[in-house]
C-alpha cells in the first residue's frame, strides 16, 4: 500500500513511529493536499447556484485544477518517502568506505527533489486559492483562509526538508541552484498566502 492510499490513522501512526519516513516532507505534502481540497470545496459549494452562474465556467476550471493538485500532492507523499530510502542506506555505509561520498551525494540530491516539487505545487495552490477567493461566495471565505494558512505551513515545512539535504551536499553549484529556487518560492508565495489569510481575517472580523 502506498502512503497516498493509507487512511489518516495509518499515515499519522506511521508519522509518529520511529520510521524516518514518512516525515516532514510527507506532512507538508498532506498539508498541501488539504489546502487544495479546501479550495475545491469552495468551488463545489458554489457551482450550480444561479447567483454565481456567471462565475461557473471559471469555478469548474479551478475545480479541475484543484483536484489535479490534490492528487499530485498525495503522490508526492510516497515520492518523498521513496526518495529517502537511498539516503537512509547511504547513512548506514561506514564513513571510511570507498565510494561512500559519491553515493551520499547522489542520495542527498535525490532526497531534496520531492520537497522542492512540493513547494512548487504549493505555489500553484496559493494562486488557485486567490482565484477562489475572487470567484467564490462570502460564506466560503473562511475555507479559503484555512487553505492559505495550510499553504504557509506547507511551504515552510517543505523548505526545511530541502535545506536539511542541501546542507550536507558537496556540489555547491547544485546547492546554490536548489536553494535559490526554494528561496524564491518562499519569497513569492509566503507573502501571497499571508495576504489571502489577512484579507479573510479582516473580512470575518469586520463582519463580526
Amino acid at each position: 500500500m502506498s502512503f497516498s492510499e493509507k487512511t489518516l490513522e495509518e499515515f499519522t501512526s506511521a508519522l509518529a513511529s520511529a520510521s524516518p519516513a514518512p516525515g516532514g516532507g510527507g506532512a507538508s505534502a498532506l498539508a498541501g493536499a488539504l489546502a487544495a481540497a479546501l479550495g475545491n470545496m469552495v468551488g463545489s459549494l458554489t457551482v450550480g447556484k444561479p447567483r454565481y452562474a456567471p462565475a461557473e465556467p471559471r469555478l469548474l476550471l479551478l475545480n479541475r485544477q484543484a483536484e489535479a493538485l490534490r492528487n499530485e500532492f498525495l503522490a508526492l507523499i510516497g515520492e518523498d518517502a521513496e526518495a529517502f530510502e537511498p539516503l537512509a542506506r547511504a547513512y548506514a555505509i561506514p564513513k571510511n568506505a570507498p565510494g561512500r561520498a559519491k553515493i551520499m551525494e547522489a542520495a542527498l540530491a535525490r532526497a531534496a527533489e520531492p520537497p522542492l516539487k512540493i513547494m512548487r505545487k504549493v505555489g500553484e495552490t496559493v494562486e488557485l486559492l486567490a482565484a477562489y477567493a475572487a470567484a467564490g461566495p462570502p460564506l466560503t471565505i473562511s475555507d479559503v483562509g484555512c487553505g492559505a494558512a495550510l499553504c504557509m505551513g506547507a511551504l515552510e515545512a517543505a523548505a526545511l526538508n530541502v535545506y536539511i539535504n542541501t546542507r550536507s551536499m558537496a556540489n555547491r553549484d547544485l546547492v546554490k541552484s536548489i536553494e535559490a529556487e526554494a528561496d524564491r518560492l518562499l519569497h513569492d508565495y509566503l507573502p501571497m498566502a499571508d495576504g489571502i489569510y489577512q484579507v479573510v481575517t479582516r473580512r470575518l472580523r469586520d463582519n463580526g
